[in-house]
């Protein structure tokens, strides 16, 4: 199953967004074929101002974990995070065959 992590940043927060960014990156690219979509919720000016992070697993606890082990997490750069089951309606990212 597809879970999404949407999660916003704590206000005064975007340097540290920036510092901790290479190894969120890391954490993102470790995932492999388990990561699904990830990208920056960007505010009026294009500044970054959260994320979604779509994964996939096999419960919502295994979600859970994957999310907090990404280092924006462990490093405090969200204030709220949401965590919901997430159904694919269309693609139209992905190449057509």
């Amino acid at each position: 199953m597809l879970y999404a992590m949407i999660a916003k940043d704590k206000p005064g927060n975007t340097d540290k967004r920036l510092a901790v960014r290479p190894v969120h990156l890391q954490h993102l690219d470790s995932l492999g074929q388990q990561l699904r979509l990830a990208g920056a919720l960007l505010d009026e000016t294009g500044t970054p101002e959260g994320s979604l992070v779509v994964v996939e697993a096999e419960t919502i606890e295994a979600a859970t974990a994957i999310f907090n082990a990404d280092p924006f997490v462990s490093e405090g750069i969200f204030e709220s995070i949401e965590i919901k089951p997430w159904r694919l309606a269309y693609d139209h990212m992905s190449p057509k065959a």
